[in-house]
């Protein structure tokens, strides 16, 4: 697979606020790194009574084969591509995304991760949510995570209107109209780029196996002391993703292009 993005999956994240990059990660890194998350639960086991989500969050020095995932592989690069060159931080933890099954859940609403306030004040944003599944989730229902397309140019939209402080006062998730919710779906070593404004949640696992995915918070160099830009403008951290889909910085979704027929 190519290192980069290409126009027509650049042009996708910008206009549905994710992108799913196939075969990003190569299967000896997925191997390595599903060893890891075994000894991590078999050193802490979530319990014979736990189903739904369980997760682990080990500083990413200290699991270096689920670093890999992201920095060893065209991983890197592909996120890169949505920001600029040598623009990321790399990210000083992972979050490793159980779902036990069985979990016949369906999320109702989605939400925007960051909320509660860090300890100064701020609210926990980051530029980009880079996911590298290591369970099969190519069929529904198999602990996919859900997404609402195009919610992070609606969620900039009512921040601009409304002041970034709304992020507090909302609880983190502001009143917007929603459009109809997906299921991402993949394979092992593909790899999701989200953006952090993009309404999610977590999904049902009625599949005969555990969903794994390991999550990566990345960060624009830069970022956290703008973060009141950031909520209010969808292209403040992504300045390859807004010339490509043709946006003015600022511009929201009354501002958009329309959207191409898949």
């Amino acid at each position: 697979m190519p290192d980069v993005l290409d126009h027509d999956q650049l042009r996708e994240f910008a206009e549905r606020g994710f992108v799913v990059v196939p075969r990003a990660v190569k299967g000896d890194l997925v191997a390595r790194a599903s060893a890891t998350i075994d000894a991590i639960v078999e050193r802490e086991p979530p319990g014979d009574e736990v189903r739904g989500p369980h997760f682990y969050f080990p500083p990413a020095d200290r699991v270096p084969d689920l670093l890999e995932l992201l920095i060893g592989s065209p991983a890197w690069a592909c996120a890169e591509s949505l920001v600029g060159e040598g623009a990321l931080e790399v990210p000083r933890q992972v979050q490793v995304a159980l779902t036990i099954p069985p979990y016949p859940h369906r999320p109702g609403l989605p939400h925007i991760d960051g909320f509660p306030p860090e300890p100064d004040g701020r609210p926990g944003t980051f530029t980009l949510l880079a996911g590298v599944l290591l369970s099969d989730q190519h069929d529904l229902d198999a602990g996919n995570l859900w997404v609402w397309p195009g919610t992070h140019v609606t969620h900039a939209d009512y921040f601009r209107e409304h002041g970034p402080e709304a992020f507090f006062t909302a609880g983190g998730y502001p009143p917007v109209p929603l459009p109809e919710p997906e299921q991402v779906r993949g394979r092992p070593g593909d790899l999701l780029l989200a953006h952090h404004l993009l309404g999610h949640n977590i999904g049902g696992n009625s599949a005969d196996r555990i969903r794994g995915t390991a999550y990566f918070r990345l960060k624009r160099r830069g970022h956290d002391p703008q973060w009141r830009e950031f909520l209010q403008d969808p292209w403040h951290d992504y300045a390859p993703a807004r010339d490509v889909a043709g946006w003015s910085a600022g511009e929201g979704s009354n501002s958009a292009p329309s959207r191409a027929a898949p």
